[in-house]
């Protein structure tokens, strides 16, 4: 048990870490102008047009760090400080999510079997907490229940994981895209790569606290007597 905390600790730590470093690196980079003077939305919209998707909207959400792509309402949806800005995060940003809409475009095979677990993981992260407890007090009552929580939270680990090279992939579509569209010049291609490489990693951490979590629990289910 001692080692499962410890590992819980050491994870803990390191998304710590990475969030802040992307946090840091996100803040230094929005400080460095693009040549071409693009915003995240010009960009966004370019790199879709440039690839011929037209029913993709760009639109502004609120927050920081909240850019996403809604494959459900074909939406890429870049934070404030993404949406306005002309600066190289930005323009990092809004590629990667535009990233999204590519792989979309194109069936990329992980993105289908990411969306394709959407609804099971919606339902398992909704309960899987209520069973796993339940579990816990009954494990030697219904020991059975642990192990369909243990179930349901392999379902979001799984998910975990296939998110990694969707995440990565679509940096590569976007730095790809970032060069051969004259976006970024080259002194400015590191800081946008560095970037995405930080953003990378807190979906690498996340994964395997999501694995950490998964055996701990599985632990607690074989030495339950």
């Amino acid at each position: 048990m001692y080692i499962g905390w410890i590992l819980f600790g050491l994870i803990a730590l390191l998304s710590w870490g990475i969030s802040a470093m992307l946090q840091s690196k996100f803040k230094k980079y929005s400080k460095v102008p693009l040549d071409s003077g693009l915003t995240g939305r010009d960009v966004a919209l370019k790199m879709l047009h440039d690839n011929g998707i037209f029913d993709v909207q760009v639109i502004s959400t609120a927050g920081m760090l909240t850019d996403h792509y809604n494959p459900a309402n074909k939406t890429v949806n870049l934070s404030e400080g993404v949406y306005h800005s002309n600066s190289v995060a930005a323009a990092a940003v809004a590629a990667h999510e535009c990233g999204h809409a590519v792989q979309h475009a194109k069936a990329y095979g992980p993105l289908t079997m990411r969306s394709a677990l959407v609804p099971a993981v919606s339902f398992a992260s909704k309960w899987v907490m209520w069973v796993l407890l339940a579990g816990i007090f009954m494990i030697n009552i219904f020991p059975a229940l642990i192990w369909i929580g243990i179930g349901l939270f392999a379902l979001t680990t799984i998910f975990s994981f296939v998110t990694l090279p969707v995440e990565v992939d679509a940096s590569s579509r976007a730095l790809a895209w970032l060069d051969n569209a004259g976006i970024v010049r080259d002194s400015n291609k590191a800081k946008a790569k560095d970037a995405l490489k930080w953003a990378a990693y807190t979906y690498v951490v996340a994964a395997l606290g999501s694995l950490a979590t998964l055996i701990y629990y599985i632990f607690i289910a074989l030495n339950r007597r």
